[in-house]
């Protein structure tokens, strides 16, 4: 599939990054080019004496190399070059891929042999001696003893906070990272997320107390399903050990996970960084058989991931649900094989709203939630941008003014479909659509 300019931008790691590929998306700039089947690739001169050599696997992609010493992922020259082609395909010859790239293509596809393999000794039984029950047991209770007494003191702690009074909590003396690195000393990475979301309301806004209440309202909530795990339903004690941050193993998932293939539409992707790990979510939705789908993703350092996804595309994938109450999170099985362009949800907003509703009815701690608003009109206010629904309806969105300033003009002044993340006050736009893709937007 040939990608749109926009759809190649999306790919670029940061502003800098973007602008300076525009700048060498021009033949003149390129000596040596050259495509071949789902392969391209080129020479740039740079600033030494030998030009960079840079080449892409579009199968399944695209996936990106280069010699040049950049450590951002695309670097500025991969994203040239598959501008170049967006822009002018007829620049770039066909011909039979050099040494260079037909080397780098084989080991691709050596390895990508190797990970099927994997995932297909993952669905079969095991072969290797299965790990001795009672260490396994014996360290899974540790882990129990040490986030029962994390979730102890959590709850000593809500309830000192709670009997006392919350107005204190928004002092900046508050000690909110301390209180965070004991959850995780105790193994509950979750708790020590939720705490730390915690103090990022306090103090924030006029209706904060209300809005941190309600976040301690269902931060005691999980610390009393784990109170009670072992009388939960299997799949509740699947979300309330996702909620703690100790989620099945991914080998446990690709061998039991429930599996569903389908052509999925890419319809939003998130990258948020958080003391340099980077976590990606990708918003996936069945085209046949309407199901929503969460691929997430993290990687240390730099915002370097294994497979790339472009919204606005649509790829042929087979999925391996985690368990839950409503499964969302998945893993990928098979493919990915592109397929077209992604169409947008025909779901009403009354029916996306349903569906909200009952998802957090079954599990409260999952959050965000992904929300597609079919029509509406972007707007500003004095209490900033919003989209105006065919229903009468405001919906708040988390806008920067120059994009908000760019959706009014994108839309006209009529209305289009915006898909992204629902907090329970805001909506995070993601994509927006008019009918085709025309914004695509993910902080990274």
């Amino acid at each position: 599939m040939l990608l749109t300019p926009e759809q190649v931008l999306q790919l670029a790691p940061d502003a800098a990054s973007a602008k300076a590929g525009q700048g060498l998306a021009m033949p003149a700039k390129w000596p040596t080019l050259g495509q071949s089947g789902n392969a391209l690739w080129g020479e740039c001169q740079g600033s030494g004496s030998k030009p960079y050599q840079v080449q892409i696997d579009l199968g399944g992609g695209p996936v990106f190399r280069c010699t040049c010493p950049s450590r951002k992922f695309p670097c500025k020259h991969g994203l040239a070059l598959l501008l170049l082609q967006a822009r002018k395909p007829d620049a770039i010859a066909t011909a039979e891929p050099p040494a260079w790239v037909a080397e780098w293509l084989a080991s691709r596809q050596q390895r990508a042999a190797r990970q099927e393999e994997k995932k297909a000794q993952a669905t079969e039984p095991a072969t290797t001696p299965a790990a001795d029950p009672a260490t396994t047991a014996k360290r899974e209770t540790k882990r129990l003893e040490r986030m029962a007494a994390g979730a102890a003191e959590l709850r000593r702690w809500l309830e000192d906070q709670v009997r006392q009074g919350i107005g204190n909590l928004a002092d900046p003396k508050t000690d909110w990272r301390a209180l965070a690195a004991r959850m995780v000393d105790a193994q509950a990475p979750g708790l020590a997320f939720r705490v730390r979301k915690l103090g990022e309301i306090a103090g924030t806004g006029g209706d904060w107390p209300t809005r941190l209440l309600a976040a301690m309202g269902r931060l005691a909530l999980l610390l009393d399903a784990f109170d009670r795990f072992a009388d939960l339903p299997p799949p509740v004690q699947a979300d309330v050990r996702a909620a703690l941050g100790w989620p099945l193993d991914k080998d446990e998932v690709l061998a039991q996970g429930e599996r569903c293939t389908d052509l999925w539409d890419v319809l939003g992707c998130q990258i948020e960084e958080n003391e340099r790990l980077w976590e990606r979510r990708v918003w996936l939705r069945g085209r046949e058989t309407g199901r929503r789908a969460l691929l997430l993703d993290f990687a240390h350092g730099n915002p370097v991931f294994a497979q790339p996804f472009l919204v606005g595309s649509a790829l042929r994938l087979t999925l391996a649900y985690y368990p839950g109450s409503r499964p969302s999170r998945a893993l990928i099985v098979a493919g990915p094989e592109a397929e077209g362009s992604a169409r947008v949800p025909a779901q009403t907003l009354e029916d996306e709203w349903t569906t909200l509703a009952e998802g957090i009815a079954a599990n409260p701690w999952q959050s965000p939630w992904p929300l597609a608003v079919p029509a509406a009109v972007p707007g500003f206010d004095d209490n900033g941008w919003a989209l105006y629904t065919a229903e009468g309806g405001r919906l708040p969105v988390a806008l920067a003014d120059d994009e908000g300033w760019r959706w009014l003009a994108l839309s006209g002044g009529m209305p289009m479909g915006v898909f992204g993340e629902w907090d329970g006050e805001k909506l995070l736009p993601l994509s927006a659509w008019a009918p085709d893709l025309v914004w695509s937007g993910g902080q990274r």
